[in-house]
């Protein structure tokens, strides 16, 4: 199945309308999965400012981010446009310093 184009210019929009935005399964107030919470609950420590997109409520776009990012699981963590990782990823990062400074890099404000 690939994506059309409606979705990837839904995707890109929502990127580059916001400085961080994670595709996650349910909303960041009430994340459906662990791992989706985990970076929720990442992002909310380092005082983040971002714009989730639930994917559960849309299957299109749960797709569609998939191969647009060329990467096969939810959540899926963007920084200026940019793919950073899923779960994994994200907390190595986290918890080693890195994500601060790409966060940093990137002009993205934090409060850790």
């Amino acid at each position: 199945m690939t994506t059309d184009a409606t979705v990837t210019d839904r995707i890109k929009q929502d990127l580059s309308d916001n400085p961080v935005v994670l595709f996650m399964k349910g909303t960041p107030v009430f994340p459906q999965c662990g791992f989706s919470a985990r970076v929720v609950q990442i992002l909310t420590q380092m005082g983040v400012k971002f714009k989730g997109v639930d994917v559960l409520a849309d299957p299109a776009i749960r797709q569609g981010v998939k191969e647009f990012s060329n990467w096969p699981t939810i959540p899926q963590l963007y920084v200026k446009g940019e793919f950073v990782g899923g779960c994994d990823i994200v907390s190595e990062m986290y918890e080693n310093g890195e994500l601060k400074q790409v966060l940093a890099d990137k002009g993205v404000a934090t409060q850790a």
